[in-house]
């Protein structure tokens, strides 16, 4: 914008109104989100993808062209935006299939949590980029990244394979799987012969395989307690993400304050922390199996993390950066693990049986429960804050308590329960795997 900034967000409600188009956006995205998982299990994956991905960056682009068209209505940039966040909603869904369509469980966490810092990268990138262009005008700001999402949907029609059977891998409920995997399966095992591989359809490709119903993925067990989870999790997360800055040049640090500018620049660490702690829940996931164990312990930890950076962090900027980085650590670390390989587990459970097509459904019930977390998060935070920053903290605190209550169950009964019937078992079940595998590899 020019130095006498753009009407309408230039005069004394010019804050409010960029407040609104946030949240029409963000409201529009998380509606958007339970239709787009449902398209997309019911469609092809490559064109649904495809298509949101043109018509977000159309949307994008034409926000910016407002600059160049001279245009002041509100509304016009309010139904862009809208616009924009109904077919940005068809993204997290169908790339969180695509992935799980790929990866089975056996290093999916691992895989999802290195996979997963695209997000933060994105989001670095895309700054950096509108503030590159912001000089020539800032329009541009949105017409350069719109036009890039445009060419990036065109790359995802010609070169994604969103399906494993397309090109000719094992997969079973909807997963890709490989040779050791399939091996260690518990019906290969009871049957001990190559009559059981038939279990893993090769067939079923983007055409043949049936959707499971919107309703139908809300009974899957553990979706509804994981998105509730999600639900707060990202509440704290979105949090710190928009209120940080803010809380960093509004604190004092060391006996001083910080410019704007350098607050922004610190906060960045805390997404830091989020990258590394979504690799590590990633891995320990994969090395204990108990996705909800690892989510609930960090969700916890990051209880006394946050205090502690709200207790201390004022000492000297050293400390406050340490700490910063591992209440991000924690925080961040629980709800990327539960949008990708959670999501991607659930939408692959074994009570979907022969309708094996949930993974976008889960991942968006999920991820859209979420994002009205992320929406009511900072919104509650600019009422609380005019109250202090304690009872801020006192609410991301109460949060994450709530969202580790949540997958308790979770916890409990489908993960210790399990691992300790498996130990009662193991040997029956060594004995029956000793007696089937020579005859798979035959």
């Amino acid at each position: 914008m020019n130095k006498r900034g753009w009407y309408p967000f230039n005069g004394p409600d010019g804050t409010s109104k960029l407040g609104e188009i946030d949240v029409g956006f963000l409201s529009c995205y998380s509606l958007g989100m339970y239709v787009a998982g449902h398209l997309g299990d019911s469609l092809d994956l490559r064109l649904f993808l495809t298509s949101g991905m043109i018509f977000s960056g159309i949307f994008v682009g034409l926000f910016g062209m407002g600059f160049f068209w001279n245009i002041h209505v509100f509304w016009y940039y309010l139904w862009m935006q809208m616009l924009a966040g109904l077919f940005q909603a068809t993204g997290w869904p169908s790339v969180v299939a695509v992935m799980g369509n790929w990866f089975g469980k056996r290093k999916r966490g691992l895989i999802m949590g290195v996979w997963n810092a695209h997000t933060s990268v994105g989001s670095i990138s895309g700054s950096l980029l509108a503030a590159c262009v912001l000089d020539y005008g800032w329009g541009w700001s949105f017409i350069v990244p719109g036009g890039l999402i445009v060419l990036g949907g065109i790359l995802v029609y010609l070169f994604l394979a969103a399906y494993p059977e397309d090109v000719g891998f094992l997969c079973k409920h909807g997963s890709a799987v490989d040779m050791d995997e399939m091996l260690n399966d518990e019906e290969v095992r009871e049957e001990g012969n190559l009559v059981a591989i038939e279990k893993y359809d090769s067939r079923q490709g983007s055409v043949s395989r049936k959707s499971v119903a919107l309703f139908d993925a809300f009974l899957i067990p553990g979706v509804i307690p994981s998105a509730l989870s999600l639900f707060f999790s990202k509440l704290v997360a979105y949090t710190f993400l928009y209120w940080l800055p803010f809380y960093l040049s509004q604190t004092e640090i060391g006996s001083q304050y910080m410019s704007v500018k350098s607050a922004g620049n610190l906060s960045t660490l805390f997404d830091v922390g989020g990258i590394v702690d979504g690799v590590l829940d990633g891995y320990i996931s994969d090395k204990f199996n108990a996705r909800a164990t690892i989510a609930t312990t960090f969700l916890y930890s990051a209880i006394p993390a946050m205090l502690l950076y709200r207790s201390y962090g004022n000492v000297s900027q050293n400390v406050n950066i340490l700490l910063m980085m591992v209440a991000g650590l924690l925080v961040n670390g629980p709800y990327a693990l539960i949008t990708t390989a959670v999501s991607a587990d659930l939408g692959t459970h074994s009570s979907l049986k022969g309708t094996s097509r949930a993974l976008a459904t889960v991942t968006a019930i999920i991820d859209g429960t979420g994002s009205v977390g992320a929406a009511l998060g900072p919104l509650l935070t600019g009422f609380l804050s005019t109250k202090g920053w304690d009872a801020v903290f006192c609410m991301l605190t109460v949060c994450a308590l709530i969202a580790g209550l949540l997958l308790f169950r979770l916890v409990v009964v489908a993960e210790i329960t399990e691992k300790s019937y498996r130990q009662i078992h193991s040997p029956s079940g060594n004995q029956s795997h000793e007696a089937s595998v020579p005859l798979l590899r035959n």
